[in-house]
């Protein structure tokens, strides 16, 4: 078993994964209220991949003889400005999660809890990841038109994308 403290923490983290999950579904609406049917796969794949996210520490948290705890999810924010606005909303999100993994590497550092360490490492790289994917999309959709030929590049780009298992 695990300290009280780090449970807390750890299960807290579960439940951000799926509140981020939850905040992509309505980002894929957005696009696909406006038609982009692309970018709302993209965001129904990042959906995914939260989930995928949270699913680790729920089978983490069972492995060290914890219990899950799910709490509720509040409303996501539904509206937006423009493409550039979710995806600069994605990144904060990504950040904010990357900013709680950090926590929890600390915590588990203080508490000397070696296997969330390593369970941890894993986080780390795929945040960083997803930290750079946001830029590099913030980039490209900073120098292009909403709706222009570029931005429908990128929409039939997107419509390929599919969940790495």
């Amino acid at each position: 078993m695990l300290p009280t403290n780090l449970t807390e923490a750890l299960n807290a983290q579960f439940n951000n994964e799926l509140q981020a999950a939850h905040a992509y579904i309505a980002m894929a609406s957005y696009f696909s209220g406006k038609g982009y049917h692309g970018f709302a796969n993209f965001y129904l794949i990042q959906s995914r991949e939260e989930h995928v996210h949270a699913m680790k520490f729920y089978h983490y948290l069972v492995t060290m003889d914890e219990q899950p705890v799910l709490q509720a999810l509040t409303e996501p924010r539904n509206e937006y400005e423009n493409a550039l606005d979710v995806v600069e909303a994605s990144l904060a999100q990504e950040k904010s999660v990357t900013a709680n993994i950090y926590k929890l590497v600390s915590l588990a550092d203080e508490l000397q809890e070696h296997a969330t360490l390593s369970f941890l490492d894993w986080f780390i790289e795929e945040q960083m990841e997803e930290e750079k994917m946001f830029r590099d999309m913030i980039i490209r959709i900073k120098g292009i038109e909403e709706g222009g030929e570029y931005f429908l590049k990128m929409d039939d780009e997107f419509a390929a994308r599919k969940l790495e298992e």
